[in-house]
């Protein structure tokens, strides 16, 4: 006897098999840059490379309004991620308006080489993706040194962070660095896979076009393609490194310009993983809600301009 009832449009065995294949796919295509690039920084750091970068940068901290050891926390910070470098800033006597450009710097400039080699899969150059962050980052850090009064107030750290312990010897850095990039790998899959898993099921179930139509205003108003929201959404919420698969898929599957991709990118560098990367301050005693509210406003208005001034040419229209 045949079925009474069809399943559920998008729920069928079909569907979950192909997210899930979908979802395999994009984590083995990331986790062949993401893995071997966060074990080789994870050795490199305890090198005398980032020293060196230390020394380079120690100066340029001054401008800033920053002490010369901050510097450790900040390249930790570009160089791995946001964890990373709260380790150092609890190691580090601190202004609370220090640790908000601390705070707008890392936002803005964080995991680099990892999110840099992510982006480069959807046609972003490399070099200008992280001159972007790094330029922003500087500036606005610089910006905020010289509009926000001096407290003087030491900063009080809360909840959720402590100093990073440093290993005795070359096997436990490696050891060290297979955890951490072992882990990394393990969040993703546990990321990605249901976030493609539920992809598919939302475009086998047809709300897709909804979720278009939803965020048409958006998109209107940064000047990009409506067929850029799901870019959008998976970046702002998840990140450039987990919002990946959603956004490698959405770039190669829905022929996303060459314009458009870069207008994404441009967006997602000051306004990504928005929740995370901002909560993550506030044990730190950083005003979140000048935090989330700066970057917002930073990636509407730097990407409404962008798109106001780049007319999209034929070469841009082609697809990535």
């Amino acid at each position: 006897m045949e079925q009474q009832m069809a399943d559920p449009p998008g729920l069928g065995k079909r569907t979950l098999i192909a997210g899930l294949k979908s979802g395999l796919s994009v984590s083995w295509s990331l986790a062949k840059i993401t893995f071997p690039t966060t074990l080789c920084v994870g050795v490199l750091k305890y090198t005398t490379a980032v020293g060196f970068l230390t020394r380079l940068i120690t100066p340029v901290m001054d401008l800033f309004g920053l002490p010369g050891e901050s510097v450790i926390a900040y390249v930790l910070g570009a160089l791995l991620n946001i964890y990373a470098a709260i380790g150092a800033i609890l190691a580090i006597d601190l202004t609370a308006k220090q640790v908000f450009i601390l705070a707008v710097m890392l936002s803005l400039a964080h995991n680099l080489i990892v999110e840099t080699a992510v982006t480069a899969k959807v046609g972003v150059h490399p070099l200008w993706m992280m001159l972007c962050r790094l330029a922003l980052g500087f500036g606005f850090a610089f910006f905020f040194n010289l509009i926000l009064p001096e407290d003087g107030v030491t900063a009080r750290y809360g909840f959720g962070a402590a100093a990073a312990s440093i290993p005795a010897g070359w096997g436990e850095v490696l050891i060290e660095a297979l955890k951490r990039a072992g882990g990394g790998l393990a969040q993703m899959l546990l990321i990605i896979i249901p976030m493609m898993l539920a992809l598919q099921v939302l475009k086998d179930m047809g709300v897709m076009p909804a979720l278009v139509r939803l965020l048409r205003p958006l998109t209107r108003v940064l000047g990009i393609s409506e067929n850029t929201s799901l870019m959008l959404v998976a970046g702002s919420l998840f990140g450039i490194a987990y919002g990946a698969g959603v956004i490698i898929r959405s770039a190669a599957e829905d022929s996303v310009s060459r314009r458009d991709v870069y207008l994404v990118s441009l967006f997602l560098v000051c306004c990504h993983s928005i929740f995370e990367d901002t909560l993550i301050f506030l044990p730190l005693g950083v005003n979140v809600i000048m935090l989330l509210s700066f970057r917002l406003a930073l990636a509407v208005i730097l990407t409404a301009l962008t798109a106001r001034f780049w007319r999209e040419s034929r070469f841009d229209s082609e697809k990535t």
